[in-house]
């Protein structure tokens, strides 16, 4: 029997597929639902479902970049969309992304089962491992969260932000997000969060008037000998020898 979760705010379609959908019948089996799609994320990493029946569309939650956390975490796990967002750039996108089906509310029931099927031949047909290795690249669902959390990660970098943060706002967890990161840019976390962040500083020397300890603060550091350390270590240059070179080069 294939274990199967069912995702979506709108508690009647919930309800709906587990009653309607002759789920034994089809060699399936509803292992648990959720109303959110954070909620979902959770449910389905405790169960980890061969399928998940979703809606894309929920309050809270950027559909696409849920889409591809799953597709990324669980490259085996069946994945199919139920909306009722009629938008076909976003639906291919979301195929794009390893979605089996792309349903649009109300379905039929021939649809549902339809897509059902093929979720199972697909999950017949893997290798005959459990799981796949952990080095397999995930593809455009894992190239789309780095560059989800990149650009997250730009837009506040001269924040106190922390992995934790980054990989909640992609709906993965740090340690698959640290992953990607490192295998998508050959870089860890942390050294993408100073890269940006000196950057940013050295934007901010060009202006004389700035002193250095300000901009360190502005761009995240609280100590300005971190600051100009790091920003040696980057640039190759020390602040002070940076904003002298800036005033050589006109």
């Amino acid at each position: 029997m294939y274990r199967v979760v069912l995702v979506d705010d709108e508690h009647l379609i919930v309800e709906g597929l587990s009653k309607v959908v002759k789920w034994e019948s089809l060699g399936c089996q509803v292992v648990g639902t959720a109303s959110d799609g954070r909620e979902g994320l959770a449910l389905i990493r405790q169960e980890k479902p061969d399928m998940v029946l979703t809606d894309i569309r929920m309050p809270n939650m950027d559909g696409l970049t849920m889409l591809a956390a799953l597709q990324s975490e669980f490259p085996q796990m069946q994945v199919t969309v139920l909306t009722a967002y009629r938008d076909f750039d976003y639906a291919q996108r979301a195929i794009n992304l390893g979605v089996c089906r792309y349903l649009l509310k109300p379905s039929k029931m021939n649809e549902l089962e339809e897509a059902i099927s093929t979720m199972k031949e697909r999950l017949d047909n893997l290798p005959a491992a459990e799981e796949p290795p952990a080095e397999a690249d995930p593809g455009e669902a894992g190239s789309f969260i780095v560059r989800a959390a990149l650009d997250y990660m730009r837009q506040h970098c001269t924040e106190r932000i922390s992995l934790a943060d980054v990989a909640d706002h992609v709906y993965v967890s740090q340690w698959h997000l640290s992953k990607l990161i490192n295998r998508h840019t050959g870089q860890s976390f942390f050294d993408l969060i100073g890269g940006m962040r000196i950057e940013k500083a050295k934007a901010l020397l060009a202006d004389p008037s700035m002193r250095v300890h300000a901009i360190a603060e502005q761009v995240g550091y609280n100590d300005v000998a971190h600051f100009s350390k790091s920003f040696k270590k980057i640039v190759g240059k020390t602040p002070g020898e940076f904003r002298d070179s800036l005033g050589k080069d006109k």
